[in-house]
């Protein structure tokens, strides 16, 4: 338990689905790390299921309500009745989850509503539409932003008067896919990029800049939910298509055991939030390439390659530059790793989302 927080606080942590995703995986990390800091951790799955279910932990209380629409009043009543039951007090609702837990207030509940915002448009929030969103914000008692231009956007835009940013954080498994191997020969340089297959995370960059790479020994490795779009077809038709080492492994929740044989993690997003998978790449010890997107350079530092968004020659570049000098990257995979573990643990973090969430209840809604 952590020092100095004291048990007593009943917290639902309200998401979309299970399937894996920053936001997803982030309601369940805190679930999980909330069950030993709180009276009672629980984690409500509106609308559909999935792989992350399975790294929920016993003693976390569970609600699926199998959502069909956005005002179904089955499931609203069942979530409505749940949190009553449980005497939960605070809703923390993530992503696009929020509208059900403005809901709820609205019912009649004396919650208090966090909504934590994991936008992953940051380079495109004047496009962002908030018609709903922005009259619905003044009954959000609290906002978490995890990135510093989604926090100032807030402030400006909504209407909630508790604004903060907090980083994501990440959770150590203490189980990993030891049977799984990455494919290719062992004496491959593996590249290995964690990302759903969605046009913002921009694989067809990487793609382009990996077909530019004229290194022999070199293959790539993605990981990631393909939700079947035309986007991720003609991605998976790329793949099929090409000459070279590439390949694709589908969603896998427990990645620590995979990381751990790769060489060197990538992520080509065009724009992001806070990405969990550079997290992951350096709590794993892998040097890292990166755009230079969202927050990825502010949590990176001078402890990676950033480069720009849809320049496949720049990634290229980036990518051989490790390859061809083992001591600068195995340097600086060591000090990433230092920096993330000192910033973005569960340790370091979870102390400040406990401080917010006891100061919602406390002080009516004032952060100190």
């Amino acid at each position: 338990m952590i020092k100095g927080q004291q048990k007593k606080l009943r917290i639902l942590q309200l998401t979309d689905t299970l399937n894996p995703g920053g936001a997803e995986r982030m309601a369940v990390n805190l679930a999980n790390s909330l069950k030993l800091e709180v009276e009672a951790s629980y984690i409500c799955c509106t609308r559909q299921e999935g792989m992350l279910k399975r790294e929920l932990k016993n003693g976390v209380g569970y609600l699926f309500l199998n959502k069909k629409h956005s005002l179904d009043l089955r499931a609203f009543l069942k979530l409505k009745s749940f949190v009553k039951k449980e005497q939960i007090e605070l809703v923390h609702a993530h992503g696009t989850s929020w509208f059900w837990g403005v809901l709820l207030k609205l019912s009649g509940l004396k919650i208090k509503l966090v909504w934590h915002d994991h936008y992953g448009e940051s380079e495109h929030l004047k496009q962002r539409n908030i018609r709903i969103l922005k009259p619905l914000s003044r009954y959000f008692d609290g906002i978490i932003s995890v990135n510093e231009a989604l926090k100032n956007w807030a402030q400006v835009k909504l209407k909630s008067q508790t604004v903060v940013q907090l980083n994501n954080f990440i959770c150590v498994s203490d189980r990993s896919n030891t049977d799984s191997s990455l494919k290719g020969s062992s004496t491959d340089f593996k590249i290995v990029c964690v990302a759903n297959l969605r046009p913002q995370k921009d694989h067809l960059n990487l793609l382009a800049a990996f077909e530019k790479i004229s290194i022999k020994g070199v293959s790539l490795h993605l990981i990631g939910a393909d939700p079947d779009t035309a986007y991720s077809k003609k991605l998976r038709k790329e793949i099929l298509n090409s000459t070279k080492p590439i390949y694709y492994y589908g969603s896998i929740t427990e990645l620590a055991g995979l990381l751990h044989q790769a060489h060197l993690g990538v992520l080509s997003s065009r724009s992001e939030g806070l990405p969990l998978a550079l997290l992951e790449y350096a709590f794993a010890g892998l040097p890292v390439v990166y755009t230079n997107v969202g927050q990825c350079k502010e949590v990176m530092a001078e402890n990676a390659l950033g480069v720009p968004a849809n320049n496949a020659d720049a990634l290229a570049a980036a990518i051989e530059r490790y390859y061809s000098n083992k001591e600068f990257r195995e340097q600086d995979a060591r000090c990433l790793q230092k920096r993330i573990k000192k910033l973005y643990s569960k340790e370091e973090v979870l102390p400040l989302f406990l401080k917010f969430y006891n100061n919602l209840i406390k002080d009516n809604g004032r952060y100190k």
